[in-house]
């Protein structure tokens, strides 16, 4: 009779050393990720309106009464030059209609400007640099880079954690015969249940979504994404490389002369122009209509060439990601060198493309926007709850990390499951080895630290 009992509390024994070894490692995720998760998803709630925050609280420099013909885009690019002075024409966006005003980034010695410009006066609306305009600020402390180079890397670990945790968060709230925490949530909020069952529920309502943002917001990071970006090309399912076959190609990538370019391109080499006779360019006119006549969607931008070997470069990346399109022209002839549209991109380009425009809220259109504001509002919720609830039962002077299983293989399973994990997102594995070095240390030797990480 003892070997039966003792043959039944095993698997029970089991589950129970899984249970608090999936939660230890939720917990130290958490730990780590929750500041820049409330972070990512307030900025990335913003940026998903960048749209109509221009078309409302920015509309004095991006709207305007249509007033007949517009001026010749060389023209405009004046206006703008003439208005910070010593500068450079650098790049000449299309109005998206008639509505919208015209933008041109000039550049100094310092720093690059834009200046909006109205399109049927030459009036100037605004100027702001560019690394000072709204939606650019929100976007890079979205990533970090605000913060430099370090942070934006961290921001690359983040999002692998944030995947752990929406695995050990479903398991965690899996039914296991309670009456509440799956779908509702018991007591009231001075009781840390109420807390519990409200992070758990959000968690598991919204986790898929979170899991689909954090996966699909990677390719935009630092390492993994180029490494991913690579791959792809070096497959042949990323950009068509082939087009690059017979056309001169200079070392520099498309990201360096195309504001925000798509995924699939930015890496993509920036081809030549070959000077003739006479180093006479053709004009900015003549780019913008070769452009409009080669059916590029309007809100188009146009980079400007730079030396002598340089290319103009038209491209655009709507919402519509059917609509993606780059093309180069010899600043010479006009000619055409390189003309990639999305239909041109291979099957991997196209997914990670996709992925992208519902993460930034681009393919459904309103929505597409509200669904993944909802997603944002519950990270918000969920790290609010997961502090709250946190605090609620850690006990007094102590971080009240979740108990070691007693079972240690059990612990060194999943951790080893966790670190495989980590091939896959280098970054991620990097940070959880780390975690996993310190928690060994503080556990294993006598220290003050021992009692506060209990």
């Amino acid at each position: 009779m003892a070997v039966l009992a003792e043959a039944s509390e095993k698997p029970k024994n089991i589950s129970i050393s899984l249970y608090r070894a999936v939660w230890r490692w939720h917990f130290f995720a958490g730990l780590l990720v929750i500041p820049f998760m409330i972070n990512l998803a307030v900025t990335g709630g913003l940026y998903l309106f960048k749209d109509e925050i221009d078309n409302t609280v920015f509309a004095y420099r991006n709207i305007v009464e249509p007033m007949g013909e517009t001026l010749a885009p060389s023209v405009l690019a004046e206006h703008a030059k003439a208005a910070i002075p010593g500068s450079k024409i650098v790049r000449y966006r299309v109005p998206a209609d008639p509505s919208h005003s015209v933008r041109v980034t000039v550049g100094t010695a310092t720093e690059n400007m834009l200046v909006f410009v109205n399109p049927y006066n030459g009036t100037v609306l605004d100027t702001v640099a560019v690394e000072n305009e709204f939606n650019r600020v929100v976007r890079t402390i979205h990533s970090l880079k605000y913060f430099g180079f370090v942070f934006n890397r961290i921001i690359e670990a983040v999002g692998g954690l944030a995947l752990i945790l929406v695995v050990t968060g479903f398991y965690l709230w899996w039914p296991r015969k309670q009456s509440g925490g799956v779908v509702s949530v018991r007591g009231t909020p001075s009781k840390r249940v109420f807390w519990r069952d409200l992070h758990a529920v959000t968690g598991a309502s919204a986790g898929a979504l979170i899991f689909f943002l954090a996966i699909s917001g990677l390719p935009w990071s630092g390492y993994w994404g180029e490494q991913v970006n690579a791959t792809l090309a070096s497959a042949g399912i990323g950009y068509p490389t082939q087009l690059w076959d017979d056309v001169p190609v200079s070392a520099e990538p498309t990201k360096n002369v195309v504001d925000h370019p798509g995924w699939t391109v930015e890496n993509a080499p920036v081809p030549t122009s070959t000077p003739g006779t006479q180093d006479k360019s053709v004009t900015l006119d003549q780019i913008v209509a070769k452009a409009n006549e080669a059916g590029m969607t309007p809100s188009f931008e146009v980079s400007l060439p730079k030396g002598k070997k340089g290319v103009y470069t038209a491209a655009i990346f709507p919402d519509d990601i059917a609509f993606q399109r780059t093309i180069h022209y010899d600043r010479y002839t006009g000619k055409p060198l390189i003309d990639i549209k999305f239909s041109d991109y291979g099957i991997g380009g196209k997914t990670m493309e996709f992925g992208i425009g519902v993460h930034m809220g681009q393919y459904w259109g309103l929505a597409n926007q509200i669904v993944m504001l909802l997603t944002c509002l519950a990270i918000v919720l969920t790290s609010v709850t997961a502090i709250v609830m946190w605090w609620k039962r850690r006990p007094s002077g102590r971080l009240g990390v979740p108990p070691m299983p007693s079972k240690t293989s059990v612990f060194v399973t999943l951790t080893i499951v966790i670190l495989g994990f980590g091939i896959a997102f280098p970054l991620t594995g990097l940070v959880i080895l780390a975690m996993l070095v310190i928690d060994q240390l503080v556990t294993r030797i006598p220290s003050p630290l021992k009692r506060v990480f209990s």
